[in-house]
């Protein structure tokens, strides 16, 4: 979506953008992966396309404050546009506990907790997170740990810990937790060493994980096979350079 010359970047501006750009086709496809009512349908590459023309502008105070704006519709599309304005490091611990009361479907919860990981206290928040009574903060919180296992940001003692912690809870967590405890054993299992052993090993003690994908075609990978194809892949990929 090209941006007429001159046009000043506001709230109302970015709203009627994201309004224009949705269709039913989007909002079905949203709606069967858990979405509600409130949100336009905008693709993901319009919304890539409207964050690469707003952040041109180099006004990064303006972008946060747009994002906190756009969050506070409750409108999907404009949610997912906010996490990629706003900063997370200037992000308050109250706001982001705020954010995660509010989301209400899986992939919403997989954004807020990629966001929440960049912010200054995510430690702390993603093990508050995986304790809340709640199957999005949940989901959240174990989202902000996959992405400070793969940045290294997690110790191999933590990584086994949460291990542990899988084993015994995994096939008496909520839905889409189970889900991101299985994908937290992916994370784990891929970056090798003893971590590969002990994740290999919890994945065959826990066997087949199941999670109701609802009416979408999405299914969840056996962690034991898809460690083991990540790390040949990754091999193969470095023979080759």
């Amino acid at each position: 979506m090209e941006r007429k010359a001159g046009r000043m970047v506001t709230f109302d501006s970015v709203m009627r953008d994201l309004e224009a750009a949705g269709t039913a086709q989007n909002r079905k496809i949203y709606r069967r992966h858990g979405a509600g009512d409130n949100q336009f349908g905008v693709s993901y590459a319009t919304l890539d396309a409207m964050t690469k023309q707003i952040k041109r502008e180099k006004n990064p105070e303006r972008d946060h404050i747009l994002g906190l704006e756009l969050w506070a519709t409750g409108n999907l599309d404009a949610q997912v546009l906010a996490l990629r304005l706003a900063d997370p490091t200037r992000m308050d611990d109250d706001t982001l506990n705020q954010w995660a009361r509010e989301v209400d479907n899986y992939g919403m919860a997989d954004a807020l907790g990629a966001f929440a990981a960049r912010s200054a206290n995510a430690h702390e928040l993603g093990y508050t997170w995986i304790d809340a009574d709640d199957e999005w903060i949940e989901t959240a919180g174990w989202n902000i740990l996959h992405q400070l296992i793969i940045s290294g940001k997690l110790t191999d003692a933590e990584c086994e810990a949460l291990l542990a912690r899988i084993e015994q809870d995994i096939h008496e967590a909520k839905n889409r937790v189970r889900y991101a405890m299985n994908t937290a054993i992916i994370n784990i299992g891929v970056r090798g060493g003893g971590l590969y052993t002990d994740a290999m090993a919890t994945a065959h003690t826990i066997g087949p994980v199941t999670v109701d994908h609802g009416q979408t075609g999405c299914k969840t990978p056996d962690a034991a096979t898809y460690i083991d194809k990540t790390l040949a892949h990754r091999a193969k990929k470095a023979a080759s350079q």
